[in-house]
């Protein structure tokens, strides 16, 4: 894999991960969700209107566009399992930007992650 096409992969998975940091953020404005048949218009409303959710959903947009750019370039079986780093990118987004905990198991998990990424762009 040559380097633009990894960064067209990268760019779609930081573009991913991006996307769930914001529609969280978004989330956490309007509070938990629970649908009901009288109530599901004014919650749609309500979250067609918070600007991360509306930033989440561009990114998401723009991320399968740079995704299938990447997707052109490289086998499946090499990008597809570079989705993984999302989850690195969002447990430290998370973490830094949400003030959610991240557990040793976690990190753990993270780093298991990483030599997996590290391993699969060698081959």
């Amino acid at each position: 894999m040559n380097i633009t096409t990894f960064a067209f992969i990268l760019a779609g998975v930081c573009l991913n991960a991006v996307a769930q940091l914001l529609l969280k953020a978004g989330t956490n404005a309007v509070g938990a969700i629970h649908l009901t048949p009288q109530n599901w218009l004014a919650i749609g409303l309500k979250l067609a209107t918070q600007l991360p959710i509306l930033g989440g959903l561009t990114c998401y947009v723009i991320s399968v566009m740079v995704w299938i750019i990447g997707l052109s370039r490289v086998d499946v079986t090499i990008a597809y399992p570079m989705l993984s780093m999302g989850y690195i990118i969002s447990a430290i987004g998370a973490w830094y930007f949400l003030g959610e905990a991240i557990s040793a198991q976690r990190l753990l998990a993270i780093g298991i992650i990483i030599v997996g990424v590290v391993l699969l762009t060698r081959s």
